[in-house]
């Protein structure tokens, strides 16, 4: 189930896909940690920022007078989703980074993003 949502969200942090995206960020965080260190500005940067995206759009879009607008951050967020699953596939092809850690980031990206998927059906 999730939340319903009215015209303005008060309490982003109360959103449980909220609330999962801060904790996935946490885990991109360390996963790419273990990435190779000439990777610093290519994927590390890059799945960070997506990653970071998440909930940043979360946030930012919970505070929009209108559902429309709303909707919009939470598929930004969405594309945001897909870009982290894409780019640890991409790792785990070049055999970088933790397997372990990709094996259980993978999961939890496709519940978030069915999660927001619901969030952005409730809204329409």
């Amino acid at each position: 189930m999730y939340p319903v949502v009215r015209k303005k969200m008060n309490r982003y942090e109360d959103l449980k896909v909220y609330q999962r995206a801060v904790d996935l960020v946490v885990e991109v965080y360390r996963f790419s940690g273990s990435l190779p260190g000439d990777e610093k500005f290519g994927l590390i940067d890059q799945i960070r920022r997506a990653a970071t995206s998440i909930p940043l759009n979360i946030a930012e879009g919970s505070s929009s007078s209108s559902s429309k607008v709303f909707n919009r951050y939470l598929e930004t967020a969405l594309g945001s989703g897909y870009e982290v699953k894409t780019i640890l596939t991409i790792c785990e092809r070049l055999n970088y980074g933790d397997k372990e850690l990709i094996r259980k980031l993978i999961p939890e990206l496709d519940e978030i993003i069915a999660m927001l998927k619901g969030l952005i059906k409730s809204l329409k």
